[in-house]
């Protein structure tokens, strides 16, 4: 059964191109707000970030079919020495838009895979109380939905569909997806990979939630889809997508990732749309990635 996918470049602020009431799983990583080496200074203030949240969140309520679900991949964010509660302020911003918070997932990481900072060495260098910062290997996955779920929606449910979308219990089992804590290794920062410079999620992520919340056949929507991780796995279990990414500069990437041909050799459609709210952010945010490495390795060659 061939799907189909639908990649608008603009703000996700405006989802017109979705009638109300027909998406069923949202998935994303909303870009997290202003993080040194993802996104420096992409907000002027955290009031803007969370102005975004209010605005997309009222979108996004009238996109969700009723009963579904809305899952954010964040964290709580350090930024110049003060650490923000995203995680409980986007909880509380959705519910304000009027869905209910239903389960939080810990995302944890593999230990060696600290990606910016070590923040627990402070000790080694200062062991007296008060020192103490630790390390963060581990990021939530917010589980929202918009009112319940009518489970008569099941039981009339084609019934070769509803087999071809049974959850393994031998995955589901053996990879512990019962827990509210996932161990999944992390999209590494190497050189040289389609994401570089990205804030990726790792496929295992969208690939367990589609599985858990949808039907073959039904939509998912990534509305911050950066390198286009949940469109390419939506693709691949038989699921059909939407997906908005503000930065044009990301759509090779994008494209690449998902396997994008104007000549496709199966069934499954790809439709890509520029509007003219789409922005060029690549290359600003990657010059001050850059500049923000510099600093600070010029502070820690000072203390040398």
């Amino acid at each position: 059964m061939g799907t189909w996918h639908k990649i608008i470049f603009g703000d996700c602020r405006s989802m017109e191109e979705i009638p109300d009431g027909t998406v069923h799983l949202m998935v994303t990583s909303p870009p997290y707000y202003n993080a040194p080496f993802d996104y420096p200074d992409l907000f002027k203030s955290y009031g803007d970030f969370l102005q975004l949240m209010r605005d997309f969140g009222k979108e996004l309520f009238k996109k969700l079919a009723p009963g579904r679900i809305a899952a954010f991949v964040t964290d709580d964010m350090l930024v110049k020495g003060m650490k923000y509660p995203i995680v409980a302020d986007i909880i509380r911003t959705m519910m304000d838009a009027g869905f209910r918070y239903r389960d939080r997932i810990v995302w944890r990481k593999p230990e060696g895979y600290i990606r910016i900072s070590r923040r627990s060495g402070v000790v080694l260098q200062h062991p007296y109380p008060m020192y103490f910062y630790p390390d963060n290997i581990q990021e939530n996955i917010i589980i929202l939905q918009k009112g319940k779920f009518n489970y008569d929606y099941v039981k009339k449910l084609d019934p070769k569909l509803k087999e071809a979308s049974k959850v393994s219990i031998q995955e589901y089992q053996s990879n512990k997806w019962y827990l509210n804590v996932w161990d999944i290794t992390n999209v590494l920062p190497l050189e040289g990979r389609l994401e570089q410079g990205i804030a990726a999620f790792p496929e295992e992520i969208p690939r367990r939630l589609i599985k858990l919340f949808t039907f073959v056949g039904e939509t998912v929507l990534d509305p911050f889809l950066g390198s286009g991780t949940t469109t390419k796995v939506a693709k691949e279990l038989g699921r059909n997508s939407y997906g908005y990414e503000i930065d044009l500069e990301l759509k090779s990437i994008i494209l690449e990732k998902i396997g994008y041909s104007p000549c496709p050799l199966t069934d499954d459609k790809i439709e890509i749309k520029e509007r003219d709210d789409a922005q060029r952010l690549r290359t600003f945010l990657q010059k001050r990635v850059q500049k923000q490495k510099s600093v600070t390795k010029s502070k820690k060659g000072s203390k040398l």
